[in-house]
């Protein structure tokens, strides 16, 4: 195993090693956005490189289309290719029901669109990320510019009777201004610490003039890859309604992940 990865990192690249497993030659993949599909794309340029694996990626970030770039991942966009056979992206957060929530790295709109886009959609993440009830990780819903304190006072009272913990929303900051999407739009991130129903949360908050999406993933992801430092993975596959366990070695693959 590459030894210049401390133990977060390598249950990153066990998991995304995992994933890849899902890529198949001649497929149209959805690549994510984010410290965990980075170590994915890296791998997949490998292997593009290594076993001349034919590819066509869609990043869902700006960042992301840069790094595959790098990698040399042929890259088209969404109108290009209309529809997508996977995609593979990190989550923020997990529950038993693959529920996801996303858009920690700020690009949850362009990844719903693509991760929605695509036949099959596989999550990688490291054991942290699994929880009993979505809301620890703060939501993200990404809003535009234009009257933005008056659509945070409307999802403000809209949490009110909602079945959440918490109820503070923040702006969410950049060096030193208010973070942009690639979109322009800005983000206001949820302090719910529990949400209870995230399926009445999703509408609610998508119903609200000025909300362009929110980050909760609902019944969109189909496998999540656990990685964990000594290689092992857990697979869970809700379509086949299993929960597979595993091991990875990577010490074959020591330059795939290498930044």
């Amino acid at each position: 195993m590459p030894a210049d990865l401390d133990p977060s990192d390598m249950a990153k690249a066990v998991a995304a090693r995992r994933a890849l497993d899902y890529v198949q030659d001649g497929m149209r993949i959805g690549l994510g956005t984010g410290s965990t599909a980075n170590f994915m794309i890296r791998g997949l340029g490998e292997m593009i490189r290594r076993d001349g694996l034919r590819v066509t990626g869609v990043p869902t970030s700006g960042r992301t289309a840069k790094l595959a770039a790098e990698c040399g991942v042929p890259l088209a966009t969404l109108d290009e290719l209309r529809w997508l056979d996977l995609t593979i992206d990190g989550a923020d957060e997990f529950d038993g029901d693959l529920h996801l929530i996303k858009g920690g790295g700020g690009a949850l709109l362009q990844e719903k669109i693509v991760a929605t886009a695509s036949d099959m959609m596989v999550v990688i993440a490291d054991a942290a990320k699994k929880v009993e009830h979505l809301g620890g990780f703060p939501l993200p819903v990404e809003v535009i510019p234009f009257g933005w304190q008056t659509t945070k006072g409307l999802i403000e009272e809209s949490l009110i009777g909602a079945d959440v913990n918490g109820r503070t929303v923040t702006l969410r900051q950049g060096d030193d201004a208010p973070f942009r999407t690639d979109e322009g739009n800005l983000i206001l991130d949820l302090h719910l610490r529990r949400i209870g129903n995230p399926n009445q949360l999703a509408l609610v908050l998508n119903q609200i003039p000025g909300v362009v999406e929110n980050g909760l993933f609902l019944d969109i992801c189909d496998v999540v890859v656990i990685g964990a430092a000594d290689g092992t993975i857990e697979l869970h596959d809700s379509l086949a309604g299993t929960i597979l366990r595993d091991r990875i070695d990577l010490a074959q693959d020591d330059n795939i992940f290498r930044d």
